[in-house]
Protein backbone atom coordinates (compact mmCIF):
# COMPACT_ATOMS: atom_id res chain seq x y z
CA UNK A 1 0.00 0.00 0.00
CA UNK A 2 1.54 3.66 -0.21
CA UNK A 3 1.59 4.06 3.29
CA UNK A 4 3.91 1.51 3.77
CA UNK A 5 6.00 2.48 0.45
CA UNK A 6 6.18 5.70 2.86
CA UNK A 7 7.65 4.23 5.52
CA UNK A 8 10.24 2.51 3.05
CA UNK A 9 10.92 5.51 1.64
CA UNK A 10 14.76 6.35 1.17
CA UNK A 11 15.03 9.07 3.46
CA UNK A 12 16.47 11.46 1.33
CA UNK A 13 15.13 14.74 -0.40
CA UNK A 14 14.70 12.83 -3.70
CA UNK A 15 12.94 9.68 -2.42
CA UNK A 16 10.88 12.16 -0.25
CA UNK A 17 9.45 14.30 -3.12
CA UNK A 18 9.04 11.31 -5.08
CA UNK A 19 6.68 9.73 -2.51
CA UNK A 20 5.05 12.85 -2.11
CA UNK A 21 4.77 13.60 -5.73
CA UNK A 22 3.45 9.84 -5.99
CA UNK A 23 1.02 10.45 -3.11
CA UNK A 24 -0.71 13.61 -4.20
CA UNK A 25 -0.95 11.91 -7.77
CA UNK A 26 -3.24 9.38 -6.66
CA UNK A 27 -5.04 10.88 -4.14
CA UNK A 28 -5.84 14.37 -6.88
CA UNK A 29 -6.46 11.72 -8.91
CA UNK A 30 -9.09 10.26 -6.28
CA UNK A 31 -10.16 14.06 -5.97
CA UNK A 32 -10.64 14.61 -9.15
CA UNK A 33 -12.70 10.94 -9.95
CA UNK A 34 -14.93 11.71 -7.31
CA UNK A 35 -15.57 14.99 -7.56
CA UNK A 36 -16.35 14.57 -11.17
CA UNK A 37 -18.98 11.84 -9.85
CA UNK A 38 -19.92 14.45 -7.08
CA UNK A 39 -20.43 16.74 -9.92
CA UNK A 40 -22.47 14.10 -12.05
CA UNK A 41 -25.24 14.53 -9.37
CA UNK A 42 -26.47 17.94 -10.68
CA UNK A 43 -27.44 16.90 -14.26
CA UNK A 44 -29.78 15.76 -12.19
CA UNK A 45 -31.14 19.06 -11.66
CA UNK A 46 -32.65 18.38 -15.82
CA UNK A 47 -34.81 16.04 -14.73
CA UNK A 48 -36.27 18.11 -10.93
CA UNK A 49 -37.79 21.51 -10.11
CA UNK A 50 -35.90 24.28 -9.56
CA UNK A 51 -37.29 25.00 -6.09
CA UNK A 52 -36.55 21.39 -5.65
CA UNK A 53 -33.11 21.87 -6.75
CA UNK A 54 -32.50 24.40 -4.46
CA UNK A 55 -33.71 22.32 -1.32
CA UNK A 56 -30.96 19.69 -2.26
CA UNK A 57 -28.37 22.76 -2.91
CA UNK A 58 -29.31 24.05 0.81
CA UNK A 59 -29.63 20.88 2.80
CA UNK A 60 -25.98 19.52 0.65
CA UNK A 61 -24.67 22.94 2.13
CA UNK A 62 -25.88 21.90 6.07
CA UNK A 63 -23.79 18.25 5.14
CA UNK A 64 -20.73 19.99 3.92
CA UNK A 65 -20.75 22.78 6.90
CA UNK A 66 -20.18 19.68 9.29
CA UNK A 67 -17.02 20.44 10.18
CA UNK A 68 -15.46 17.52 8.93
CA UNK A 69 -12.05 19.49 8.08
CA UNK A 70 -10.99 20.32 11.37
CA UNK A 71 -12.22 16.87 12.98
CA UNK A 72 -9.58 14.94 10.41
CA UNK A 73 -7.30 17.25 10.46
CA UNK A 74 -7.03 16.66 14.52
CA UNK A 75 -7.37 13.28 14.12
CA UNK A 76 -4.68 13.63 11.02
CA UNK A 77 -2.20 15.08 13.60
CA UNK A 78 -2.81 13.14 16.88
CA UNK A 79 -2.27 10.08 14.47
CA UNK A 80 1.03 11.34 13.04
CA UNK A 81 2.59 12.09 16.31
CA UNK A 82 1.37 8.80 17.87
CA UNK A 83 2.92 6.78 14.97
CA UNK A 84 6.16 8.73 15.21
CA UNK A 85 6.19 7.82 18.85
CA UNK A 86 5.25 4.47 18.82
CA UNK A 87 1.90 6.00 21.10
CA UNK A 88 -0.69 3.58 19.40
CA UNK A 89 -2.19 2.46 22.77
CA UNK A 90 -2.77 6.79 23.40
CA UNK A 91 -4.12 6.92 20.54
CA UNK A 92 -7.07 4.84 20.21
CA UNK A 93 -7.90 6.36 23.46
CA UNK A 94 -8.10 9.70 21.38
CA UNK A 95 -10.18 7.81 18.64
CA UNK A 96 -12.92 6.34 21.10
CA UNK A 97 -13.09 9.43 22.69
CA UNK A 98 -13.82 11.32 18.97
CA UNK A 99 -16.29 8.59 18.12
CA UNK A 100 -18.32 8.75 21.07
CA UNK A 101 -18.23 12.75 21.48
CA UNK A 102 -19.06 13.16 17.76
CA UNK A 103 -22.03 10.70 18.16
CA UNK A 104 -23.33 12.73 21.30
CA UNK A 105 -22.81 16.08 19.60
CA UNK A 106 -25.23 14.69 16.67
CA UNK A 107 -27.71 13.24 19.04
CA UNK A 108 -28.02 16.84 20.94
CA UNK A 109 -28.13 18.47 17.58
CA UNK A 110 -30.73 15.88 16.39
CA UNK A 111 -33.24 16.75 19.10
CA UNK A 112 -32.55 20.57 18.98
CA UNK A 113 -33.83 19.90 14.87
CA UNK A 114 -36.79 18.29 15.37
CA UNK A 115 -37.56 20.73 18.40
CA UNK A 116 -37.28 23.76 15.39
CA UNK A 117 -38.91 21.57 12.83
CA UNK A 118 -41.29 24.06 11.30
CA UNK A 119 -39.13 27.03 11.68
CA UNK A 120 -36.48 25.72 9.58
CA UNK A 121 -38.83 24.38 7.18
CA UNK A 122 -40.41 28.16 6.46
CA UNK A 123 -36.96 29.49 6.59
CA UNK A 124 -35.57 27.04 4.24
CA UNK A 125 -39.05 27.19 2.36
CA UNK A 126 -39.36 23.41 2.06
CA UNK A 127 -42.91 21.91 1.96
CA UNK A 128 -41.62 18.13 3.57
CA UNK A 129 -39.77 17.37 6.47
CA UNK A 130 -38.67 14.25 4.55
CA UNK A 131 -35.22 15.18 2.72
CA UNK A 132 -34.51 17.11 6.67
CA UNK A 133 -35.16 13.74 8.16
CA UNK A 134 -32.71 11.66 5.25
CA UNK A 135 -30.44 14.59 5.98
CA UNK A 136 -29.89 13.99 9.86
CA UNK A 137 -28.12 9.87 9.76
CA UNK A 138 -26.12 11.77 6.75
CA UNK A 139 -24.99 14.21 9.29
CA UNK A 140 -23.75 11.49 11.57
CA UNK A 141 -22.04 10.23 9.27
CA UNK A 142 -20.32 13.28 8.16
CA UNK A 143 -19.37 13.58 11.76
CA UNK A 144 -17.68 10.05 11.59
CA UNK A 145 -16.01 10.09 8.69
CA UNK A 146 -13.83 12.57 9.23
CA UNK A 147 -12.44 10.85 12.21
CA UNK A 148 -11.38 7.72 10.28
CA UNK A 149 -10.01 9.79 7.21
CA UNK A 150 -7.94 11.56 9.82
CA UNK A 151 -6.54 8.16 10.75
CA UNK A 152 -5.83 7.27 7.37
CA UNK A 153 -4.39 10.84 6.56
CA UNK A 154 -1.83 10.69 9.65
CA UNK A 155 -0.55 7.21 9.02
CA UNK A 156 -0.02 8.08 5.30
CA UNK A 157 -2.21 5.63 3.88
CA UNK A 158 -3.80 7.74 0.80
CA UNK A 159 -4.40 4.73 -1.23
CA UNK A 160 -7.60 3.88 1.19
CA UNK A 161 -8.27 7.76 1.69
CA UNK A 162 -8.95 8.00 -2.04
CA UNK A 163 -10.89 4.94 -2.42
CA UNK A 164 -12.93 5.81 0.32
CA UNK A 165 -13.49 9.27 -1.18
CA UNK A 166 -14.15 7.73 -4.24
CA UNK A 167 -16.71 5.64 -3.04
CA UNK A 168 -18.68 8.24 -1.68
CA UNK A 169 -19.15 9.94 -4.95
CA UNK A 170 -20.20 6.31 -6.69
CA UNK A 171 -22.64 5.87 -3.82
CA UNK A 172 -24.47 9.04 -4.23
CA UNK A 173 -24.58 9.20 -8.10
CA UNK A 174 -26.09 5.69 -8.19
CA UNK A 175 -28.40 5.68 -5.61
CA UNK A 176 -29.63 9.29 -6.28
CA UNK A 177 -30.02 8.55 -9.96
CA UNK A 178 -31.72 5.49 -9.30
CA UNK A 179 -34.49 8.30 -6.90
CA UNK A 180 -34.91 10.42 -9.71
CA UNK A 181 -34.79 8.76 -12.98
CA UNK A 182 -36.25 6.03 -11.84
CA UNK A 183 -38.92 6.76 -9.04
CA UNK A 184 -39.40 10.49 -10.45
CA UNK A 185 -37.46 11.34 -7.06
CA UNK A 186 -37.16 14.74 -6.33
CA UNK A 187 -34.31 16.60 -3.36
CA UNK A 188 -35.74 13.70 -0.91
CA UNK A 189 -34.19 11.03 -3.69
CA UNK A 190 -30.91 13.36 -4.01
CA UNK A 191 -30.24 13.29 -0.61
CA UNK A 192 -30.64 9.46 -0.20
CA UNK A 193 -28.00 9.57 -2.29
CA UNK A 194 -25.95 11.53 0.01
CA UNK A 195 -26.52 9.45 2.82
CA UNK A 196 -26.08 5.98 0.85
CA UNK A 197 -22.67 7.43 -0.60
CA UNK A 198 -21.46 8.39 2.82
CA UNK A 199 -22.54 4.47 4.45
CA UNK A 200 -19.95 2.93 2.06
CA UNK A 201 -17.11 5.79 2.28
CA UNK A 202 -17.11 5.35 6.54
CA UNK A 203 -17.56 1.70 6.53
CA UNK A 204 -14.36 1.37 4.25
CA UNK A 205 -12.22 3.71 6.57
CA UNK A 206 -13.60 2.22 9.39
CA UNK A 207 -12.67 -1.50 8.27
CA UNK A 208 -9.10 -0.42 6.82
CA UNK A 209 -8.39 1.63 10.36
CA UNK A 210 -9.64 -1.23 12.98
CA UNK A 211 -6.00 -2.27 13.75
CA UNK A 212 -5.87 1.18 15.50
CA UNK A 213 -9.22 1.90 16.71
CA UNK A 214 -9.58 -2.03 17.62
CA UNK A 215 -6.57 -1.84 20.23
CA UNK A 216 -6.34 -1.19 23.83
CA UNK A 217 -6.58 2.12 24.87
CA UNK A 218 -4.49 4.18 27.15
CA UNK A 219 -4.91 7.04 29.17
CA UNK A 220 -3.09 10.28 27.98
CA UNK A 221 -3.14 13.54 29.38
CA UNK A 222 -6.26 15.57 28.45
CA UNK A 223 -5.21 18.83 29.32
CA UNK A 224 -1.86 18.96 27.16
CA UNK A 225 -4.31 17.48 24.26
CA UNK A 226 -6.99 19.69 24.18
CA UNK A 227 -3.93 22.90 24.65
CA UNK A 228 -3.26 21.00 21.03
CA UNK A 229 -7.15 20.36 19.46
CA UNK A 230 -8.82 23.23 20.25
CA UNK A 231 -6.91 25.46 18.25
CA UNK A 232 -6.49 23.07 15.25
CA UNK A 233 -10.63 22.41 15.72
CA UNK A 234 -11.16 26.81 15.81
CA UNK A 235 -9.07 26.97 13.47
CA UNK A 236 -9.75 24.86 10.66
CA UNK A 237 -13.20 25.68 11.22
CA UNK A 238 -12.78 29.58 10.86
CA UNK A 239 -11.81 28.07 7.15
CA UNK A 240 -14.67 25.51 6.60
CA UNK A 241 -17.25 28.73 7.43
CA UNK A 242 -14.86 30.77 4.84
CA UNK A 243 -15.43 27.97 2.43
CA UNK A 244 -18.65 27.15 2.66
CA UNK A 245 -20.94 29.42 4.37
CA UNK A 246 -22.00 31.90 1.25
CA UNK A 247 -24.24 29.17 -0.30
CA UNK A 248 -26.16 29.13 3.14
CA UNK A 249 -26.35 32.73 3.34
CA UNK A 250 -27.84 33.05 -0.76
CA UNK A 251 -30.51 30.11 0.24
CA UNK A 252 -31.54 32.64 3.21
CA UNK A 253 -31.35 36.09 1.41
CA UNK A 254 -32.40 35.21 -2.20
CA UNK A 255 -35.14 33.11 -4.02
CA UNK A 256 -35.51 29.17 -4.93
CA UNK A 257 -34.87 29.85 -7.86
CA UNK A 258 -31.67 32.41 -7.80
CA UNK A 259 -30.00 29.96 -5.10
CA UNK A 260 -30.25 26.79 -7.39
CA UNK A 261 -28.66 29.37 -10.01
CA UNK A 262 -26.08 29.85 -7.29
CA UNK A 263 -25.89 26.12 -6.48
CA UNK A 264 -24.61 25.30 -9.80
CA UNK A 265 -22.32 27.61 -10.72
CA UNK A 266 -20.49 26.91 -7.02
CA UNK A 267 -20.68 23.37 -8.03
CA UNK A 268 -18.35 23.81 -10.74
CA UNK A 269 -15.90 26.81 -9.37
CA UNK A 270 -15.65 24.16 -5.98
CA UNK A 271 -14.00 21.59 -8.00
CA UNK A 272 -10.96 23.89 -8.30
CA UNK A 273 -10.70 22.88 -4.49
CA UNK A 274 -11.27 18.99 -5.32
CA UNK A 275 -8.01 19.77 -7.49
CA UNK A 276 -5.77 21.62 -5.48
CA UNK A 277 -6.86 20.22 -1.87
CA UNK A 278 -4.81 16.99 -2.45
CA UNK A 279 -1.21 18.90 -2.51
CA UNK A 280 -2.41 20.14 1.43
CA UNK A 281 -3.80 16.67 2.98
CA UNK A 282 -0.88 14.74 1.94
CA UNK A 283 1.96 17.20 3.12
CA UNK A 284 -0.48 18.17 6.54
CA UNK A 285 1.05 14.93 8.14
CA UNK A 286 4.93 14.88 6.85
CA UNK A 287 5.05 17.95 8.30
CA UNK A 288 3.60 17.22 11.60
CA UNK A 289 6.33 14.27 11.38
CA UNK A 290 9.25 16.18 10.47
CA UNK A 291 8.06 19.19 13.70
CA UNK A 292 8.04 16.26 15.99
CA UNK A 293 11.34 15.17 14.77
CA UNK A 294 12.89 18.17 14.32
CA UNK A 295 13.62 17.58 10.76
CA UNK A 296 13.95 20.81 7.93
CA UNK A 297 11.57 20.24 4.75
CA UNK A 298 10.63 22.52 1.92
CA UNK A 299 7.52 21.01 0.88
CA UNK A 300 5.50 24.17 1.78
CA UNK A 301 7.31 26.10 -1.03
CA UNK A 302 6.30 23.45 -3.37
CA UNK A 303 2.52 22.67 -2.29
CA UNK A 304 1.91 26.95 -2.54
CA UNK A 305 3.05 26.39 -6.16
CA UNK A 306 1.60 23.63 -7.33
CA UNK A 307 -2.02 25.20 -5.98
CA UNK A 308 -1.08 28.62 -7.05
CA UNK A 309 -0.91 27.22 -10.86
CA UNK A 310 -3.25 24.59 -10.52
CA UNK A 311 -5.61 26.65 -9.13
CA UNK A 312 -5.27 29.80 -11.74
CA UNK A 313 -5.16 27.31 -14.41
CA UNK A 314 -8.64 25.75 -13.32
CA UNK A 315 -9.96 29.86 -12.95
CA UNK A 316 -8.93 30.34 -16.52
CA UNK A 317 -10.11 27.44 -17.80
CA UNK A 318 -13.62 27.54 -15.83
CA UNK A 319 -13.77 31.72 -16.92
CA UNK A 320 -13.34 30.52 -20.60
CA UNK A 321 -15.05 27.08 -20.83
CA UNK A 322 -17.73 27.65 -18.26
CA UNK A 323 -20.71 29.08 -19.77
CA UNK A 324 -20.24 26.09 -22.57
CA UNK A 325 -20.28 23.78 -19.18
CA UNK A 326 -22.94 25.61 -17.83
CA UNK A 327 -25.03 24.99 -20.96
CA UNK A 328 -24.22 21.61 -21.31
CA UNK A 329 -25.16 20.37 -17.32
CA UNK A 330 -28.16 22.85 -16.43
CA UNK A 331 -31.34 23.46 -17.37
CA UNK A 332 -31.29 26.47 -20.30
CA UNK A 333 -33.01 28.86 -17.32
CA UNK A 334 -29.54 28.09 -15.49
CA UNK A 335 -27.06 29.39 -18.06
CA UNK A 336 -27.88 33.18 -18.13
CA UNK A 337 -27.31 33.60 -14.31
CA UNK A 338 -24.43 31.05 -13.71
CA UNK A 339 -22.29 31.79 -16.50
CA UNK A 340 -22.62 35.53 -15.10
CA UNK A 341 -21.47 34.59 -11.74
CA UNK A 342 -19.12 31.57 -12.74
CA UNK A 343 -15.74 33.72 -13.36
CA UNK A 344 -16.62 35.76 -9.94
CA UNK A 345 -17.10 32.51 -8.23
CA UNK A 346 -13.45 30.68 -9.76
CA UNK A 347 -11.95 33.48 -8.62
CA UNK A 348 -12.84 33.85 -5.52
CA UNK A 349 -11.89 30.58 -4.81
CA UNK A 350 -8.20 30.59 -5.55
CA UNK A 351 -7.12 32.70 -2.68
CA UNK A 352 -9.02 30.48 -0.42
CA UNK A 353 -7.28 27.79 -1.78
CA UNK A 354 -3.51 29.28 -1.42
CA UNK A 355 -4.88 30.35 2.37
CA UNK A 356 -5.66 26.55 2.71
CA UNK A 357 -2.19 25.56 2.21
CA UNK A 358 -0.48 28.00 4.79
CA UNK A 359 -2.61 27.11 7.39
CA UNK A 360 -2.20 23.76 6.76
CA UNK A 361 1.31 24.38 7.31
CA UNK A 362 0.96 27.07 10.28
CA UNK A 363 -1.62 24.54 12.56
CA UNK A 364 1.16 21.36 11.52
CA UNK A 365 3.80 23.52 13.17
CA UNK A 366 1.48 24.72 16.27
CA UNK A 367 1.65 27.93 14.78
CA UNK A 368 -1.25 28.52 16.75
CA UNK A 369 -1.26 32.18 16.69
CA UNK A 370 -3.30 32.64 14.16
CA UNK A 371 -6.21 30.76 15.11
CA UNK A 372 -7.59 34.10 16.90
CA UNK A 373 -7.20 36.65 14.36
CA UNK A 374 -8.47 34.10 11.76
CA UNK A 375 -11.51 33.18 13.45
CA UNK A 376 -12.76 37.33 14.29
CA UNK A 377 -12.12 37.45 10.18
CA UNK A 378 -14.35 35.29 9.83
CA UNK A 379 -16.78 36.70 11.71
CA UNK A 380 -16.78 39.66 9.86
CA UNK A 381 -17.47 37.59 7.16
CA UNK A 382 -20.80 36.07 8.16
CA UNK A 383 -21.55 40.14 9.29
CA UNK A 384 -20.61 41.44 6.13
CA UNK A 385 -23.14 37.99 4.33
CA UNK A 386 -25.62 39.51 6.30
CA UNK A 387 -25.24 43.14 5.47
CA UNK A 388 -23.54 43.27 1.78
CA UNK A 389 -25.92 40.76 -0.55
CA UNK A 390 -27.82 42.83 -3.22
CA UNK A 391 -26.58 40.68 -5.82
CA UNK A 392 -25.48 37.31 -6.30
CA UNK A 393 -22.03 38.90 -7.42
CA UNK A 394 -21.69 41.30 -4.24
CA UNK A 395 -21.88 38.16 -2.24
CA UNK A 396 -19.39 36.45 -4.20
CA UNK A 397 -17.13 39.94 -4.22
CA UNK A 398 -17.29 39.77 0.07
CA UNK A 399 -16.15 35.95 -0.18
CA UNK A 400 -13.18 36.88 -2.79
CA UNK A 401 -12.67 40.21 -0.31
CA UNK A 402 -12.29 37.72 2.84
CA UNK A 403 -10.54 35.11 1.12
CA UNK A 404 -7.56 37.66 0.12
CA UNK A 405 -7.70 39.05 3.79
CA UNK A 406 -7.01 35.16 5.26
CA UNK A 407 -4.17 34.79 2.71
CA UNK A 408 -2.78 38.23 3.92
CA UNK A 409 -3.37 36.77 7.47
CA UNK A 410 -1.80 33.26 7.25
CA UNK A 411 1.38 34.86 4.58
CA UNK A 412 1.77 37.30 7.62
CA UNK A 413 2.39 34.45 9.83
CA UNK A 414 4.46 32.31 7.86
CA UNK A 415 6.82 34.67 6.42
CA UNK A 416 6.41 37.64 8.74
CA UNK A 417 6.47 36.21 12.14
CA UNK A 418 7.06 32.26 11.36
CA UNK A 419 5.79 29.57 13.54
CA UNK A 420 8.91 28.07 15.37
CA UNK A 421 7.92 24.50 15.10
CA UNK A 422 6.67 23.87 18.32
CA UNK A 423 5.71 20.25 18.33
CA UNK A 424 9.10 19.47 18.23
CA UNK A 425 11.13 18.52 21.63
CA UNK A 426 14.03 20.69 22.12
CA UNK A 427 17.78 19.25 20.93
CA UNK A 428 19.27 17.45 23.72
CA UNK A 429 22.65 19.09 24.66
CA UNK A 430 25.83 17.47 23.80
Amino acid sequence: MLAEKAEMAPATGAGHRSTFFRQSGWLMTANVAGGALMWAVHFLSKRIEPAEYGVFGALLAVVIFIPAMPLQMVLAQQTAKALTAHREGELAGILRLFWMGTTAVWLAGTVGVLCFQSELLARWKMTSPVALWVTLPALLLMLWAPVFWGLLQGRQNFLWLGWSMMLNAVGRISVAALAVLVFAGNAVGMMVGVLAGLMVAVSVAIWTTRDLWARHGDTCDWRGLLRQILPLMFGFAAFQFLFTADTMFVKAYFSENEAAFYSSAGTLARALMWLVMPLATVMFPRLVHSAAKSEKTNLLGIVLLGTAVLAACGAIGLTVLGPWVVRFVFLPNYVAVATKILPWYAWAMVPVALANVLLNHLLAHGAYRVVVPLAVLVVGYAVALTRFHESLIMVLQTLGVFGVGALGLCAWYSYVRPPLTPLSDPPADR
